[in-house]
């Protein structure tokens, strides 16, 4: 028989954590979203005390500025490419470490994952160094002279490579963890009928692998489309306008322009983009689970 005081404490202590959850919720979510939408209707300069209504004009701004549609396409090339080669490359080395011919496997594990949990601005001053042209090692060991960080040609190449380099190590480990969660009767049953270590990879892993993988996806674009750091430290948006992205943009008009009412019309937009991503990528998951 069930205590009754038991069970009313246990019954206010779910509503105390639920009430809890909901406020913290409300004040750091909700709230901010509402201000961030409200403000963008104004001309705004926290530092001057300045609030002045402008109704549609940020947002006329924002549809109308070349500048940030082309931030938006460096964000939409930057992320795609990013998730691409996150995939690829954590694909490729989670299955070699997956294999029976690597030892050491928790070394390299450890190794791979080392960048991913460094902070990313300590990680983009080294590669503004390794990047420089007259002292920078990847120019001296490729044997080039390439400007990397002021070219307009390799800039965006530049960020791409930090960012990869930084990245692949989180989809390393999340796909090393679902392949040892695979049946491994299916693999001995396709061993015993002859198939090879491609068409086991081909056929077995790769399906079984899918909602990771789309996991993997979802998470990498949501995240790269809030990038800025590595454009903030190694090319401050240049040369030009080459590497802006969306958010660096947001945080220039924020935080150097002190414009905080069209920076809030511009994160809105962005948080709208994101918004539309998410549902649709997490439409293809739901869609591709039922398959």
């Amino acid at each position: 028989m069930k205590n009754p005081l038991r069970s009313r404490s246990e019954v206010i202590l779910r509503g105390t954590v639920v009430c809890a959850l909901v406020i913290f919720f409300v004040t750091f979510f909700v709230i901010p979203i509402f201000m961030v939408f409200g403000g963008s209707f104004f001309r705004w300069n926290p530092l001057k005390g300045q609030l002045n209504f402008l109704g549609l004009d940020n947002w006329k701004r924002v549809f109308t500025s070349d500048l940030f549609w082309r931030s938006m396409g460096n964000t939409v090339f930057f992320a795609a490419v990013a998730t691409v080669f996150r995939v690829v490359l954590g694909l490729a080395l989670a299955s070699a470490l997956y294999s029976r011919l690597i030892k050491h496997k928790s070394v390299y594990r450890v190794l791979y994952y080392l960048p991913t949990i460094t902070p990313l601005v300590a990680v983009a001053f080294v590669w503004k160094f390794i990047f420089d042209p007259r002292i920078g090692l990847l120019d001296q060991l490729l044997n080039t002279n390439i400007n990397w960080l002021f070219d307009s040609r390799y800039a965006m190449v530049a960020i791409l490579i930090l960012t990869i380099w930084k990245d692949f190590g989180y989809a390393v480990i999340i796909l090393l963890g679902g392949m040892y969660s695979l049946p491994q009767d299916c693999y001995e049953a396709a061993e015993v009928d002859g198939a090879g270590a491609w068409q086991r990879f081909r056929r077995l892993t790769l399906p079984l692998l899918k909602p990771t993988i789309l996991f993997i996806v979802i998470t990498s674009l949501i995240s790269y489309f809030q990038t800025y750091i590595p454009v903030m430290v190694l090319t401050q948006g240049g040369p030009g306008t080459q590497t802006y992205l969306a958010s660096y943009l947001i945080y220039e008009e924020a935080f150097s322009k002190y414009n905080f009412g069209y920076a809030s019309a511009l994160s809105f937009v962005l948080f709208i983009f994101i918004a539309l991503l998410t549902g649709l990528s997490f439409k293809v998951s739901g869609k591709s689970d039922d398959t």
